[in-house]
């Protein structure tokens, strides 16, 4: 088969050339071929007033946001402590009082 790397995205093998990059078919994640042996150690997750954050930060929410599955909102001015940074399409993994465990996208919230 095939040595092209893996998307660092989605981690799907079947990424294809098209120039000087790859393109991963199933999440279209695009990347130079000059950064393909670069971690993605130096990821940089920003609010949504694009202040840097980082694991054990305190945020607010800025929108409502509605539980997916469930009746519950997560209404606006909801504090989130002690957040954790994780890979994937949703940023932030928390804990909210009165919800529990929940993902959040680091576009709705900011850094308090």
């Amino acid at each position: 088969m095939s040595n092209l790397p893996p998307c660092p995205s989605c981690g799907s093998e079947f990424t294809y050339e098209d120039g000087s990059q790859f393109v991963c078919p199933e999440c279209a994640h695009e990347w130079s071929q000059d950064s393909a042996g670069d971690s993605d150690d130096n990821r940089v997750i920003k609010d949504a007033n694009g202040n840097i954050l980082q694991d054990g930060d305190s945020v607010t929410v800025i929108k409502d946001l509605k539980v997916k599955g469930s009746s519950l909102v997560v209404k606006v001015g909801t504090k989130v402590k002690n957040i954790r940074l994780v890979d994937g399409d949703h940023d932030i993994d928390c804990k909210i009082d009165g919800i529990g465990a929940m993902k959040l996208k680091s576009e709705f919230v900011k850094k308090i």
